[in-house]
């Protein structure tokens, strides 16, 4: 039996559930404060959750700042990764940003996280260059990898962004 899963905007209600995301996902993981100021303090953040049967079991932030916009995190569950919802996920936030005016998008990623970097390569994604140094838990490099936003736009980006019946992730908790 396949899960339906929605992807829909983040509100202060999800944290706890996406606190549990982002521990089992992350060696330096995001505290509830931080959570909470993004949703309430920062006017150019935008967060999604993708949740099934009212659980949440990923998420992805993006700053929008004038025509430019940065992945500040994305995570799935492991028990619900390699079912595309981190691509469903990335989908959609990247077409809330470019809804917002953003014409690209850029993300870091480490350079030991193959599967993370395949996926961003497969929506757009280039490499334009490492931080040294980036992760503070390893003193592992990231990549820098920016994409073109302007496909988000096309038909077929926004057929492969929904499976049918599944919601585009641009409305709010009902």
């Amino acid at each position: 039996m396949a899960d339906t899963i929605q992807i829909r905007l983040m509100d202060l209600a999800d944290i706890k559930q996406v606190l549990e995301v982002e521990q089992v996902s992350f060696r330096t993981p995001w505290t509830e404060e931080a959570f909470y100021n993004e949703l309430t303090n920062n006017r150019f953040a935008y967060y999604m959750v993708a949740e099934t049967e009212n659980r949440v079991i990923g998420y992805c932030g993006v700053w929008v700042i004038v025509d430019e916009a940065h992945i500040t995190n994305i995570a799935v569950h492991p028990d619900f990764r390699g079912r595309k919802v981190g691509e469903r996920l990335l989908r959609s936030m990247m077409l809330l940003a470019r809804l917002k005016g953003a014409l690209k998008i850029t993300l870091e990623v480490r350079v030991s996280n193959h599967v993370a970097q395949n996926l961003y390569r497969k929506l757009g994604f280039k490499i334009t260059g490492q931080r040294k140094g980036y992760y503070t838990d390893n003193q592992e490099d990231a990549l820098i990898m920016w994409a073109d936003l302007e496909p988000c736009l096309a038909d077929d980006w926004l057929e492969n962004s929904l499976e049918k019946g599944e919601s585009n992730g641009l409305q709010q908790k009902q």
